[in-house]
């Protein structure tokens, strides 16, 4: 069921599937994604009686700032600051978080930050949480050019380029990070909808650009980002979910994130899944999060 609910800065689209007194799950899509990456996770959550709520992300979908002058920002201490509002929105006092990429940032920093508000924590990567301070070391060959398109967006060639091919640059992101997915035309075109966005352009290449200190944060959300800066750990129950074939993030990467997790942890790495993980093997983000709804045996 399609909902929308109002924070202070957003007019957030959402949707909500399952029992009102149900745990609540707020599933936390990607970029470039929506929601349509849990509709294999959604229906086995809700028969399991949990309350399912996918909310779109700030420059997605039917997601809308509330004021012109409001910044676009794509900053990390803003997607944890809107998931923070968007449960105070819905008066949810805690809840169990699953996500990836944006959305893994989203429910990383939230869990960090807020602790008190997590019931438990599916990190499909690891931990999500930008070092920002540590973004001008370079990388290995190898990793640069997967990350072509982080430099690309640096650039007003990049910020046009999205702004006319954003559906081009998506399709191709999603073949090249998850090489083992065969998506047909249908699947695509209805999460690229979300897309066409008014913000979309604006709020991606901040997010880009943030993480590399080539454009400002917002200076309502600097109290957040500096506390990030510090690489904060998370103490709350989380399960770590990696795609064997990730085609940005490779699996190696997460290896060395268990020093960053000091409750509950455990890594799993799932076979043949690439980046968009959810979509490619539902039954693991299942399986991971009712091992946490039940809790330790």
């Amino acid at each position: 069921m399609f909902r929308t609910v109002s924070t202070a800065t957003l007019e957030i689209g959402y949707e909500v599937n399952g029992p009102d007194d149900g745990p609540p799950v707020v599933l936390l899509h990607g970029w470039p994604s929506d929601p349509h990456d849990w509709d294999g996770v959604v229906p086995e959550l809700v028969a399991e009686g949990c309350r399912v709520l996918a909310p779109w992300l700030r420059g997605y979908g039917p997601t809308r700032f509330l004021q012109r002058g409001t910044p676009r920002s794509g900053q990390q201490a803003a997607l944890g600051a809107d998931l923070r509002d968007f449960l105070d929105a819905l008066a949810i006092e805690d809840a169990f978080l699953a996500g990836y990429d944006w959305g893994g940032r989203a429910a990383c920093v939230a869990a960090a930050m807020w602790p008190e508000r997590v019931r438990g924590l599916v990190s499909i990567g690891g931990y999500n949480i930008q070092n920002i301070s540590a973004s001008g070391y370079s990388a290995a060959a190898a990793q640069e050019h997967r990350l072509w398109y982080v430099w690309y967006f640096q650039t007003e060639r990049g910020r046009a380029g999205l702004e006319a091919n954003r559906r081009d640059i998506a399709r191709l992101l999603w073949r090249l990070w998850s090489p083992n997915w065969q998506f047909d035309d249908a699947t695509f075109e209805v999460t690229a909808a979300s897309f066409d966005n008014p913000d979309f352009v604006a709020v991606t290449i901040h997010s880009y650009r943030h993480r590399h200190r080539n454009a400002p944060g917002d200076p309502v959300l600097e109290p957040i980002e500096q506390r990030l800066a510090a690489q904060p750990a998370i103490s709350v129950p989380t399960i770590v979910l990696h795609g064997a074939a990730d085609g940005v993030s490779p699996v190696e990467q997460s290896a060395g994130h268990a020093a960053h997790f000091t409750g509950r942890y455990d890594r799993r790495v799932v076979p043949v899944a690439g980046h968009f993980l959810s979509r490619e093997t539902p039954d693991a983000v299942v399986q991971a999060l009712r091992d946490l709804i039940e809790g330790p045996r």
